[in-house]
C-alpha cells in the first residue's frame, strides 16, 4: 500500500514536472516573441507624473536592455495625463502606450486600460494590483504632515492632522493644489461626516496652495512657511543633502498614494509597452527606484529608510475611485477650499 501510494507520487510529480516544463517553454516561447514584435514596433510612448529626475533614469535602464526600443516621456501632473488621454479618446485616438499615475481607476472605468497580467506582477501584494489586471503598482507615496526644524521644533511640531487647525498655523500651511488623494482617503478613513467638518476647518487656514509636492518641500526647507502636507519619500531625500526638514511618522493616517502602471486599449507599440510594464515591476527596476530614494511598491525591496517601515506607521491606501466618483472628489475638493 505504501509502496503504491509513493510510486503514484513519483508519477504526479513526473507528470507536474512535464507540465510545468510545458508552460515554462510556452512562456519562454511567448517571451521572444513579443521581444522579436517590439524590435519591430521600435518605439515607445510612456505617460508619467513621476518626475524626469526619476522617470528618465529607468527609461535609460530599460533601453539598455532593450536597444532596440526608443522610448519618449510624455511627463505631466496626474490630473493633466487624465485630461489629456481623456481627450485623445474623444478624438478616437490614442497616443500613449503605457501610463504611471495615481489615478489609474478613472481610467479603468473609463475603459482606457487594457487587462495584462505581468509574470513579475505574482510578487506583489493584493493591495497594490487590480482584480482584473489593468494596473499594478509601480512605488507608493507616504502623504503626511512637514516642517521646518529650524522654523519649528520638534516638540512644538504638529503631530496628528487635526494640530494643523491651530490658529498659530494660519497662514503657515502650504498644501499642493490636487492634493485629491489626501481629500478621499481622509474620508475613507474618517467617514464623510468627521473629514468634512476637518477640511471646511482646514480652509479657514489661509492655505498657501503651491503645485507639486517636490517644490513645497523645497519652499519649505527654504524657509518660506514652516509647514506643509508632503511626501515622506521626499523629505528623506533632501534631508541626506543637508536640508533643514522634516516628516512626522505619528501622523494617523499616513496617506498611502500608488503610482500604478497600465496599458492602453488601442497602443501604437503593444509589445513594447508589455516589456517596459514587466520592466516596470522587475525586482531590478524596484531597485533603482529605491536608489533614486522612491518606496517602492515591490514587497522584497526595502524602502531607503528605516522610518519607512510599514509595520511602524499608522497606513490607509487610498481608496479606489471610478471616474464619476473621482471627478466628484475633485469638484468637491475645489469648493471647500475655494479653488
Amino acid at each position: 500500500m505504501t509502496f503504491s501510494i509513493i510510486k503514484n507520487a513519483v508519477k504526479l510529480s513526473l507528470w507536474l514536472m512535464a507540465i510545468g516544463g510545458q508552460i515554462a517553454w510556452a512562456q519562454s516561447d511567448d517571451r521572444v516573441k513579443m521581444i522579436e514584435a517590439a524590435k519591430k514596433e521600435g518605439k515607445l510612448n510612456w505617460y508619467t507624473s513621476t518626475n524626469l529626475t526619476e522617470s528618465k533614469p529607468l527609461l535609460d535602464d530599460f533601453e539598455k536592455q532593450y536597444p532596440f526600443i526608443k522610448g519618449e516621456i510624455i511627463r505631466a501632473s496626474g490630473e493633466r495625463t487624465l485630461n489629456r488621454i481623456a481627450t485623445e479618446a474623444r478624438a478616437n485616438r490614442s497616443e500613449f502606450d503605457i501610463v504611471t499615475i495615481s489615478e489609474v481607476d478613472a481610467l479603468v472605468e473609463a475603459k482606457l486600460l487594457a487587462p495584462y497580467r505581468s509574470p513579475e506582477a505574482a510578487s506583489f501584494i493584493p493591495e497594490f494590483k487590480e482584480p482584473n489586471g489593468h494596473w499594478t503598482a509601480v512605488y507608493i507615496n507616504y502623504t503626511t504632515i512637514g516642517y521646518n526644524p529650524k522654523l519649528v521644533s520638534e516638540k512644538d511640531a504638529p503631530k496628528q492632522w487635526d494640530d494643523l487647525l491651530d490658529l498659530k498655523w494660519r497662514g503657515k500651511i502650504s498644501i499642493d493644489q490636487e492634493q485629491y488623494p489626501w481629500f478621499g482617503t481622509l474620508h475613507k478613513a474618517w467617514g464623510r461626516e468627521r473629514a468634512q467638518k476637518y477640511l471646511r476647518a482646514m480652509a479657514k487656514q489661509n492655505i498657501q496652495w503651491r503645485k507639486g509636492h517636490t517644490l513645497i518641500a523645497q519652499l519649505m526647507a527654504a524657509g518660506e512657511f514652516p509647514l506643509g502636507v508632503i511626501y515622506a519619500h521626499r523629505v528623506e531625500e533632501m534631508k541626506q543633502r543637508g536640508a533643514p526638514i522634516e516628516w512626522v511618522s505619528t501622523v494617523n493616517p499616513i496617506v498611502v498614494t500608488v503610482n500604478a502602471a497600465g496599458l492602453s486599449t488601442k497602443p501604437q507599440h503593444p509589445n513594447a509597452a508589455k516589456l517596459f510594464y514587466d520592466f516596470l515591476l522587475s525586482k531590478a527596476a524596484q531597485q533603482r527606484l529605491r536608489a533614486l530614494r522612491r518606496i517602492p511598491a515591490r514587497p522584497d525591496v526595502e524602502p531607503f529608510s528605516p522610518r519607512m517601515e510599514q509595520s511602524k506607521l499608522k497606513l490607509q491606501v487610498e481608496p479606489s475611485q471610478t471616474g464619476p466618483q473621482f471627478n466628484a472628489t475633485i469638484k468637491e475638493f475645489r469648493e471647500i477650499f475655494g479653488l
